[in-house]
This record gives C-alpha cells, sequence and structure tokens, in this order.
C-alpha cells in the first residue's frame, strides 16, 4: 500500500509533462476541479481535496491530462501542501516555459480533522504563482481570478 502511495518519491513531476505540442494559442489553459491526495509528512495522516491550475502559453501547450499526473506524481509522497503546491507550479514552468502558471489547492487535513483541534471540514488554500505573473500587481491578480471563477 505505502509503496504506491508513496509512489512519486525520486520522480520528477516535470517529466509526467511529456506530451507538449508547438503551438501559436496564446490565451489561458485552465484546469478545474481535479482531485488529489497525499500524506502529511508531519503527522503520517492523509489530506485531500482538488487542485486548479492556469498557465499562459509561450509557444507550447501540454496535453492536459499531463498536468493532472504531474500533480499525481507530486502528491505521491510525503508531503506538505504549500510545498506541494509550489512543485506543480514549478513543474509546469519547467515543462513548458509559459508566460505564466498559477496553481491553487484547496484540501482537508486529517491531522485538523481527526486529532488536536478536531475540525472536520476545515480546508486550507495555497498557491503558487510562476513566471511574470510572479510579482504582484493586476496581472497577478487576472490570472489568479482565472482559478477561482467557478
Amino acid at each position: 500500500m505505502y509503496g504506491e502511495l508513496l509512489s512519486g518519491i525520486g520522480v520528477d513531476p516535470a517529466s509526467e509533462i511529456d506530451t507538449v505540442f508547438e503551438a501559436d494559442h496564446r490565451d489561458p489553459v485552465v484546469l478545474d476541479n481535479i482531485p488529489f491526495h497525499s500524506i502529511c509528512e508531519h503527522h503520517l495522516l492523509p489530506f485531500f481535496g482538488t487542485a486548479r491550475m492556469a498557465y499562459i502559453p509561450n509557444g507550447k501547450i501540454a496535453g492536459v491530462s499531463k498536468l493532472a499526473r504531474a500533480l499525481d506524481i507530486a502528491s505521491r509522497r510525503l508531503q506538505v501542501q504549500e510545498r506541494l503546491t509550489g512543485q506543480v507550479a514549478d513543474a509546469i514552468a519547467r515543462a513548458l516555459d509559459p508566460d505564466g502558471v498559477a496553481v491553487e489547492l484547496e484540501a482537508e487535513h486529517m491531522c485538523m480533522a481527526m486529532r488536536g483541534v478536531q475540525k472536520p471540514g476545515s480546508r486550507v488554500t495555497t498557491t503558487a504563482v510562476r513566471g511574470r505573473f510572479e510579482s504582484s500587481g493586476a496581472n497577478r491578480e487576472q490570472l489568479l481570478a482565472l482559478l477561482r471563477r467557478r
């Protein structure tokens, strides 16, 4: 069981984004409602939720299932949600060299639901932005708004 749950150890999530097409497409690409699960490295309990990803192509687009696979690889190791969010954004940035990337994860952590404060249903949201939208400003907010408009 643990071999399956931790099968992402030592695997580069960007290697999963291996179906890339040259394209003159410059408008945002958004994936929404992608389920994921991982194991908290501090408590060895699961956390799970949904991911949203957006990128602005710069001459290359990816097979969209490959972006979900990159999330799977990064989440199949002992993790913290903050690092996981950044690893997925970094993988997309390395594989596609887009103008910008935004990844947002929203998850429930069993370490909060089952022990300690015992607050089931609480959700944590983390966001990572890469590329020319990384610095604060209107463009960054527009990219993040793409993730949240649903």
